[in-house]
């Protein structure tokens, strides 16, 4: 279990050190169990810049990459304080072991940035320690504030965020030649102490070009679809409301929520048989009419398109990801539409 650090200060602390070949001034805060770390040059001068909000390369699983700004789903700063927790994660053959950021909120998800800024005259950034006080060092710091006109300014880094890597490109002479290669270290799950000492174990600035990317971990929303089920007139049953995330298989979505959907009127494609083809997209038993939200739908692929080509707004559920490229908003469905025609 991580807890907070309670640590009382007689008056705030002033402590200069060097760190990436500058001197810096860290001021030390606390308020109630929170510590805040200050990093950044006592010049305001060095903290001119011009980044701007750096474009991220991103992709959701099933729902494909973003064809909205993710900005809008996310979380202001005492959310985030709220939210953030940490797991001991075992080994799998997808992520190795550790002890990794996660949400509280199943509602939330974390997302992984990325970016590049000025390393000369200091980060720009005021961390926080929402937990730590271990001997291990374990922890979580975010970042509290981006400071006004300093290196982290303007590049897209949000207050909330938890830094979890940082890489720095180092020159090395061998003979007539000079190398380069990328120095990193990890940040995550640490508490502000031993984040500070990472950060303080990266190569000394060489010039005011020298650049270091950080990799943020951010709480978001995840978006939304609210779907509206309509029944057949002859089932005579009222519309349904349900409410799904972005990425979710709009069949297997709605079986796990009690949504019958096997069409006994379906005209099936494969070789025959009763029941559901089991998702495989050969049946159409599973087939749903769009009225409205057909936008918040992945595209059809060659298959489904083939078999629906005389039913534009239909799609076979099993084949269909809602909230694609992390979009939400509203979606009317008639279930069984074969029956509606009858």
């Amino acid at each position: 279990m991580i807890s907070s650090r309670n640590k009382s200060l007689a008056a705030a602390a002033f402590v200069a050190t060097t760190i990436c070949g500058t001197i810096n001034a860290f001021s030390t805060r606390c308020a109630s169990s929170n510590h805040h770390h200050h990093i950044s040059t006592t010049s305001t001068s060095l903290f001119s810049s011009t980044a701007q909000e750096q474009e991220q390369q991103l992709f959701y699983a099933a729902a494909g990459s973003p064809s909205v700004d993710m900005n809008k789903y996310n979380l202001p700063l005492p959310l985030c304080i709220e939210n953030w927790t940490a797991v001991l994660q075992a080994e799998t053959s997808m992520q190795s072991a550790g002890i990794f950021l996660k949400a509280k909120d199943s509602e939330l998800f974390v997302d992984s940035l990325r970016f590049t800024i000025r390393r000369s005259g200091g980060l720009g950034l005021i961390l926080t320690e929402l937990a730590g006080g271990r001997e291990d060092g374990v922890g979580i710091t975010i970042i509290e504030e981006v400071v006004d006109g300093g290196n982290a300014d303007g590049s897209g880094i949000q207050p909330g965020d938890s830094i979890v890597g940082l890489t720095v490109k180092k020159s090395i002479s061998k003979g007539i030649n000079v190398e380069e290669e990328r120095v990193s270290v990890s940040t995550e799950c640490l508490s502000y102490d031993a984040t500070i000492e990472a950060l303080m174990s990266l190569p000394e600035v060489v010039s005011d070009d020298d650049e270091v990317t950080l990799t943020v971990k951010r709480l978001r929303r995840q978006p939304k679809i609210s779907v509206k089920l309509q029944y057949p007139p002859s089932d005579n049953l009222p519309d349904a409301s349900i409410e799904l995330f972005a990425g979710e298989n709009l069949r297997r979505a709605m079986l796990t929520r009690g949504i019958k959907l096997n069409d006994k009127f379906a005209e099936r494609f494969d070789s025959g048989g009763m029941g559901d083809c089991g998702a495989d997209g050969t049946c159409a038993t599973c087939v749903v009419s769009v009225g409205k939200g057909m936008d918040l739908l992945s595209p059809m692929k060659q298959q489904e398109e083939q078999i629906l080509k005389t039913k534009p707004r239909w799609r076979m559920a099993c084949k269909t990801v809602v909230g694609f490229g992390m979009t939400e908003g509203d979606l009317t469905i008639q279930l069984s539409p074969r029956q509606w025609e009858i």
